[in-house]
Parts: C-alpha cells; structure tokens; sequence
C-alpha cells in the first residue's frame, strides 16, 4: 500500500510539473487559444512575438477575436500590412505593461485610487483602469471603455488579463 501511494504521489508530481513547464510565455499561452488567434495574427505581423518571449515579466490586455472583430475589416486588414507595421505596434504595445499585474493588484489599486488607476504602457502612453458597475474597464486615450472579462491567464514570464474591445492608443 505505501508502495502505491509513493508511485501514484511521484505520478502526481510529475504531471504537475509538467504542466508548470508546458505552460511556456504569455504568446505561448495566446497561442495555444482559440480566442486569441487574431492577436496572435497581429503581433507577428507587428515582429514582436520575439520581444513578448522575453523574461519581462509583463502584463498583457489581451483583446479576443471578437474584441479585433469590431475593428472595421478593411483597418483591421491594412494594419496587419507590412506598411503599417509600426502603427499596429504602438498599438499592440499600448496593452502591454512592464511589470506583473495580478487581478487582485489592480482591485488593490482601484480601492486607493477611489475607483481609478493610471497604468502607463510599453508605448510610454496612459490608460485608465476603472471600476464601474461592479465591473472593471480600461479607458484608452480617446475615452473609449473595454471590460476586462477574464483575468489572471498566468504564464512563464508574466500575466495576460482578457479584455472585449482593443484599446487604441493616440
């Protein structure tokens, strides 16, 4: 009996480490998901897979396939074009911030802050994180709100949080 509980302990173990370490990146998470196969489209487009591969750790504003799809089509197909490579990375950049961000650091934040925090992202802009309705938002620069609909996605080198509408930068 004690036997068995040693082999099926070491078994547990090893699939839980496992899984530790298949967890890969933030982008190998984004990879790995269906929802983000747009995102995923985009930052290989804008060349910085390579740079969310990184140690950061960061904190990633990962908008889904239906948050690109209320992108106009025609924008949405010309910034995924080489030509606007660096339009579409300030834009990718603007929902990255330095640091690891958890859920519970922003609701932290947002209780000091009087129901607002200002974070500032890898493109050196502002967004606004605020609390309203019992739900929590991000404000870009041009006023515009996208909820934050899942959070805490961990992965090796930082923290993705899911948001409905990409944040567009100025």
């Amino acid at each position: 009996m004690k036997k068995f509980a040693l082999i099926l302990i070491i078994i547990m173990s090893l699939a839980v480490s496992k899984n530790a370490i298949a967890q890969g990146t933030i982008v190998d998470v984004a990879v790995g998901n269906k929802d983000f196969s747009t995102l995923v489209t985009a930052l290989k487009a804008a060349d910085l897979v390579g740079a969310l591969q990184a140690e950061g750790p960061f904190t990633v504003f990962a908008p889904t396939n239906d948050a690109f799809a209320k992108i106009e089509a025609n924008v949405l197909a010309s910034l995924l074009e080489l030509k606007n490579q660096k339009a579409l990375a300030n834009i990718l950049a603007y929902h990255v911030m330095p640091g690891k961000i958890v859920a519970t650091d922003v609701v932290s934040a947002l209780e000091k802050g009087n129901g607002t925090v200002k974070l500032t992202a890898l493109n050196g802009q502002v967004l606004t994180v605020v609390q309203k309705d019992g739900k929590i938002f991000l404000k870009d620069s041009n006023d515009n709100y996208s909820e934050i609909v899942a959070t805490d996605v961990m992965g090796s080198n930082g923290v993705i949080h899911v948001i409905d509408t990409v944040v567009m930068p100025n």
